[in-house]
């Protein structure tokens, strides 16, 4: 017959070893979750409540609380109706999407040939992509209005091709942005996408060849689906700070390609309305939230039976 004494003690045991392993966890994770509650949801809360507030004086939020800072964020003022912050809202989702593109057509050749190429040579290849990252961002983006200035030899190239006037140059123009923000943004794509290629399973490139598969079927159904994590990574890296970039945009942008980023300061630092910027704020978090869902369901699907954690 078992000690009753005995269970009992072992059981009083376990559960003072197991309160000792919960109080050491809280106390390692505590002060991580201290920050984020105090750096990241409290202004976040602070923000959203701001958005539902009525423009005071000198800009600053008061109650009751209103919709108005959305209405005027869809064009609604007091002068009637303007597309203008539809169109900054647009531009910013297109601008996003067609860097982000561009970015992922480049990163897969360099990833691809970085994770292929001798290796001595990879982390020299590696430091040559993420080096020019550890440069001020205001810095590289003016040397961008250097280099695709009106008389630089680049927009003196395009100009003799007939494609802008020699007066013009490429900057500040929309596609100054796209080339600003896909420079910016490209060692964020390859560097987990070099991750993914560095453990790729070649067997199953060979058998997709040996079954037929031409370069893009064999891209498709034995690559993609090996590489799909790093791509989703990338793109959440790239992607969500792009759509509301700041500084690129309002210095290659010259005031002519503005995105939702320029619009939310302007609102704090010049307009003086922010529940207007708190509203265009809270859009931002909203289509964040949703750029990830979408493209949770576009990992599983391309992914099959390959488990993508975003």
């Amino acid at each position: 017959m078992p000690d009753v004494g005995t269970s009992s003690a072992s059981a009083a045991g376990a559960s003072r070893a197991a309160r000792t392993r919960t109080l050491h966890l809280l106390a390692v994770i505590s002060p991580g979750v201290l920050w984020i509650v105090i750096f990241l949801v409290l202004p976040s809360a602070y923000l959203m409540t701001i958005a539902f507030m009525s423009n005071g004086p000198y800009g600053l939020p008061q109650m009751p609380w209103t919709l108005d800072a959305f209405k005027q964020l869809a064009g609604y003022g007091f002068l009637g109706w303007s597309p203008g912050n539809l169109y900054t809202l647009l531009r910013s989702l297109w601008q996003t999407v067609l860097a982000t593109g561009l970015v992922i057509a480049m990163a897969y050749p360099m990833a691809y040939y970085i994770s292929t190429a001798p290796a001595r040579l990879r982390p020299l290849m590696l430091l040559a992509v993420v080096v020019p990252s550890w440069t001020n961002q205001v810095i590289r983006a003016i040397g961008w209005m250097n280099i695709l200035s009106p008389g630089s030899p680049i927009s003196d190239g395009v100009a003799a091709l007939g494609l802008i006037s020699p007066q013009m140059g490429l900057f500040p123009s929309k596609f100054a942005v796209v080339v600003g923000l896909v420079y910016n943004f490209l060692p964020f794509m390859v560097l987990p996408l070099y991750a993914v290629f560095e453990k790729l399973d070649w067997g199953q490139i060979d058998a997709a060849r040996d079954l037929g598969a031409g370069p893009l079927r064999s891209f498709r159904h034995a690559v993609l689906p090996q590489t799909l994590p790093g791509l989703l990574a990338g793109t959440v890296l790239v992607s969500i700070p792009a759509f509301g970039m700041y500084v690129i945009p309002e210095l290659l942008g010259g005031g002519k390609s503005m995105m939702l980023g320029n619009l939310v300061a302007r609102q704090f630092a010049e307009a003086s309305n922010w529940p207007l910027g708190a509203a265009g704020a809270l859009i931002m978090i909203v289509a964040t939230l949703g750029g990830l869902v979408v493209l949770r369901r576009l990992g599983r699907k391309l992914g099959g039976d390959t488990q993508v954690v975003l």
